[in-house]
């Protein structure tokens, strides 16, 4: 689409400013040289920090925002693309920010973003502090014909068995878990204790479950950023996704919540690998999204143990979480995994959190994962999990595997190919984790802006993007 104008207009002119960031001020300068030979428009190029020794400037004199960059240079660049409305040129810019992502890793540094806007607006803002590259009319033409996206697969049968009721029943009946777990609003974690509070009781009440459901997730991580409070509301947010008295739609949207929260450490270090690997170190989870996960790998079992009283859409978000926290099994789990299910259970749940690898057998017991599994390509090097490997996870629920083939995923859908993900991570199997997302990419090509650094490790880029794959499966069923 070149227009959606009756008169026939063309759209206004769209453009995008990127900020790279370089080890040095030559290696920023020969950044500069290149974008502009790509036809970027203007290009800036200044010392990290550059305004803070600026009288002039807001910034003069304050604290680095990120004194990690200290001594590094960053290049401001804006490219115009004209002849397109924004939404038609969304494969071409993606691959556009690969590119020029692609440029900064060649020269030691990292591509830190990107801004967009119409071309007038963002030309009339840039900086023109260190200036080294101006044409008035270059453009980068984006090819001809556009590329596009392809069709996403048919999703498959909708899930069933998701009723839900009004809003005020499931205020009620997630209080009641509250006081259950609690008693009172004195005895809960802050995150929680808001429910037991007489201004809540007595407040407004909520129009839509979604309303009150998106509260508490924000009071539990506020805007998805896990803290000491996320940590303390793991097992009442457990006890809220295994309490058979809710809706089977609310379990299945707190279970989703579980699973992003499961996956924050891996979503933020993908995320950043060009940065990290940039400035030479290593990914440092922070110790409240490591805690975070813990304690939902402690209150596996348990929601585990519901499987056969769940609907499909439940256990297939169950499967997707129990990928996410395999590889953090508490250690008393390995003298329980070869032993009865229950036993097992027990023993994760009594289990102290430790930071030494699990030492458990580097086989599963015969037939535990068969169902689970994807037939490796002949010649495939053998892989080992390198903490807590499938059978530990599957000696919890036996049933697990063998129930997965049951869920409705037919050959060639999403959710076949999501199954697929999760089964390659329970694995640890590399082989067959960069058969999945390659086949994902196929026809969710924004994954490739993922996978397209070599600095993101595979497992990482599967587990951030898992629970989007699920809650773009089961959302539609979990609307009204």
């Amino acid at each position: 689409m070149t227009s959606t104008d009756p008169a026939g207009a063309a759209p206004p002119a769209w453009a995008v400013q990127h900020t790279l960031c370089l080890p040095g001020e030559d290696a920023a300068r020969q950044a500069a040289s290149e974008l502009a030979a790509l036809g970027h428009r203007l290009v800036a190029v200044r010392a990290h920090d550059h305004f803070r020794s600026d009288p002039s400037s807001f910034w003069y004199g304050k604290p680095s925002l990120d004194p990690e960059l200290t001594g590094w240079w960053q290049v401001f660049s804006l490219a115009v693309h004209t002849g397109h409305e924004r939404r038609a040129l969304e494969p071409f810019l993606r691959g556009e920010r690969i590119r020029i992502a692609g440029l900064a890793r060649s020269h030691g540094g990292f591509h830190q973003g990107c801004a967009e806007g119409h071309a007038t607006t963002l030309q009339q803002v840039f900086s023109r502090d260190g200036l080294v590259h101006e044409h008035p009319t270059a453009e980068v033409a984006p090819p001809t014909p556009l590329p596009t996206d392809p069709a996403p697969p048919d999703r498959g049968p909708r899930w069933t068995g998701l009723a839900s009721d009004g809003p005020e029943d499931v205020v009620r009946a997630v209080v009641a878990v509250a006081e259950r777990m609690y008693g009172s609003a004195e005895d809960a974690p802050d995150s929680v204790g808001w429910l037991l509070e007489e201004d809540f009781a007595f407040g407004e009440p909520y129009e839509t479950t979604g309303a009150f459901l998106g509260d508490l997730a924000d009071a539990v991580a506020h805007q998805g950023t896990c803290t000491d409070d996320t940590v303390e509301a793991v097992p009442f947010l457990a006890g809220l996704a295994g309490d058979g008295g809710l809706p089977a739609r609310v379990r299945v949207i707190v279970l989703c919540d579980l699973l992003r929260l499961s996956v924050t450490g891996p979503s933020l270090a993908a995320s950043a690998a060009d940065r990290i690997a940039a400035l030479g170190g290593a990914w440092q989870e922070p110790a409240a999204v490591r805690m975070t996960r813990r304690a939902i790998g402690r209150a596996l079992p348990g929601l585990l143990a519901r499987w056969e009283e769940e609907s499909d859409a439940a256990r297939f978000t169950l499967a997707a979480l129990a990928a996410a926290v395999s590889e953090d099994i508490p250690a008393g789990l390995a003298a329980a995994a070869s032993g009865p299910p229950a036993g097992a259970a027990a023993a994760l749940a009594t289990s102290t959190p430790t930071d030494a690898p699990t030492a458990l057998p580097a086989t599963a017991p015969a037939g535990a994962v068969a169902g689970l599994a994807t037939t490796a390509p002949a010649g495939a090097p053998a892989t080992h999990a390198t903490k807590a490997p499938v059978g530990a996870l599957t000696a919890l629920a036996p049933h697990l595997a063998d129930r997965l083939n049951d869920l409705p995923a037919p050959a060639g859908s999403p959710r076949a190919d999501t199954l697929a993900l999760i089964s390659a991570l329970l694995h640890d199997d590399e082989t067959r984790l960069a058969t999945a997302l390659s086949r994902l990419t196929a026809w969710r090509p924004a994954l490739a802006e993922r996978t397209a650094t070599p600095h993101a490790a595979p497992r990482q880029v599967a587990l951030a993007v898992l629970p989007n794959l699920v809650m773009e499966d089961v959302g539609p069923a979990l609307r009204p």
